[in-house]
């Protein structure tokens, strides 16, 4: 009797070994002894809102009310998603009782969050994008959340925050959870970067891939090419020269976490430069380019704003933004050189 074509093959079980996120960063800091069980508990409670926040965008044409605008703007004057709110809240709320850290600060919020009752013990302070692309959310495409942590300096009596205003470098680890096909939680202690896949029936992120290096080389741009005329000509030239040549192909999805994340594994560039209207860019450097930029470069990537290492960048304002070219050493670079030639014409 022949095999029907259709019969099932069962999916190979997972390993009984499987190495889930908090392990992981145990093993990761095994040589931090002071810090290591705090940077744990917090890599455990951001994978925690990624999981209530993935639970909610899997149900949100379900839910009334989660989808849509709230009517009110955001300190960037933008207009702000329920979902952007709901995902705000959420990480309030993982870490208000945590004793973790001491400020959150988002782009969602004009002033940092303090939460003075953690502030004796919780030295840290998080910045993080809570929905990034939330354009994307009504129509049921990808979107992401990015996080930074950085070790607080000073006492900040008077809530100025002033400590945050340093450059990336400062930063002691630093990721995003891509809410995709899968839920995903990729992350960098300063030691590479690692992977993991959120598995829905254990309720735990599980290595995917560790060590993660990007191409030298990838034939993928990413940007906004709706904007051609509001760059400086050397970008335009830049993206002429992508036109003019084989190998390369346009992949742009208006959300930062999934663009980025295809770049990190396929190798490529990623670029969001300034404009006539907007010559600093449109992306926060404390909130979505530093920590990406940090993610990148662990993973043998570079990070630019055209002229400057990004993570040498170091802010004035909270919510400063900054052009962004990031990816393949290679091809930051391929961009770079456009620019510092249209900057050698003027």
């Amino acid at each position: 009797m022949s095999e029907r074509p259709t019969d099932f093959v069962e999916s190979p079980s997972l390993d009984r070994d499987c190495t889930t996120l908090s392990r992981h960063i145990l093993q990761q800091l095994q040589s931090y002894e002071g810090s290591a069980q705090d940077i744990s508990a917090i890599m455990n409670r951001i994978a925690l809102a990624g999981k209530l926040i993935a639970r909610r965008l899997s149900r949100a044409g379900l839910v009334e009310g989660a989808l849509g605008f709230t009517g009110e703007e955001n300190v960037q004057g933008e207009s702000v998603k329920r979902m952007d709110l709901y995902a705000n809240d959420v990480f309030i709320s993982v870490f208000k009782q945590s004793g973790l850290v001491c400020r959150l600060a988002s782009e969602e919020m004009e002033k940092p969050y303090y939460i003075p009752e953690n502030c004796p013990v919780g030295r840290y302070t998080l910045l993080y994008d809570p929905i990034d692309g939330s354009s994307n959310v009504d129509i049921n495409l990808t979107v992401g959340a990015i996080f930074s942590l950085r070790q607080q300096e000073g006492d900040d009596l008077d809530h100025t925050a002033q400590d945050l205003l340093q450059n990336g470098r400062k930063q002691i680890a630093a990721g995003y959870i891509l809410f995709g096909v899968s839920t995903m939680l990729v992350y960098s202690i300063g030691n590479g970067v690692h992977s993991f896949t959120l598995d829905p029936s254990l309720g735990e992120f599980i290595l995917a891939e560790e060590n993660i290096q990007i191409p030298q080389h990838g034939a993928i741009y990413s940007v906004n090419e709706g904007n051609f005329w509001q760059w400086d000509e050397s970008i335009r030239e830049y993206i002429r020269y992508m036109h003019r040549h084989d190998g390369y192909t346009a992949r742009y999805s208006g959300a930062l976490v999934g663009d980025l994340h295809r770049i990190l594994m396929q190798g490529g560039v990623f670029l969001y430069p300034g404009t006539t209207k907007k010559p600093e860019g449109k992306l926060r450097l404390l909130y979505e380019t530093a920590p990406l930029a940090w993610l990148v470069e662990q993973a043998g990537g570079k990070a630019s704003t055209g002229t400057t290492p990004l993570l040498d960048v170091v802010p004035t304002y909270l919510h400063q933004r900054t052009p962004a070219i990031i990816g393949s050493v290679e091809d930051v670079e391929l961009v770079e050189s456009f620019i510092r030639e249209g900057n050698r014409q003027e």
